[in-house]
């Protein structure tokens, strides 16, 4: 996937675990697992904005876009096409 979840970086120069983050948030330790390991597939505003109110950072410190590799070569290929008149 594209979106990447930096959240574990964030805790870490936070020095707060997992775990306080839930308590602080109201998020379940298995949610935030799934969503810092990336393999969420949506995140409710709600939710972000309590993680960032928590973490005293922005959503952009948290996620990041790469296009992996084929996302790439699609990209690529589109932009190569003739226009058609």
């Amino acid at each position: 996937m594209a979106i990447l979840v930096k959240l574990d970086d964030v805790l870490h120069a936070r020095r707060m675990t997992l775990t306080e983050l839930s308590a602080r948030v109201g998020i379940t330790l298995a949610n935030l697992s799934i969503l810092k390991t990336g393999k969420a597939r949506g995140i409710r505003f709600e939710t972000l904005n309590a993680i960032c109110t928590a973490l005293s950072c922005q959503p952009g410190d948290i996620l990041a876009y790469a296009p992996d590799t084929a996302e790439r070569e699609t990209a690529t290929s589109n932009d190569t096409q003739p226009e058609h008149v």
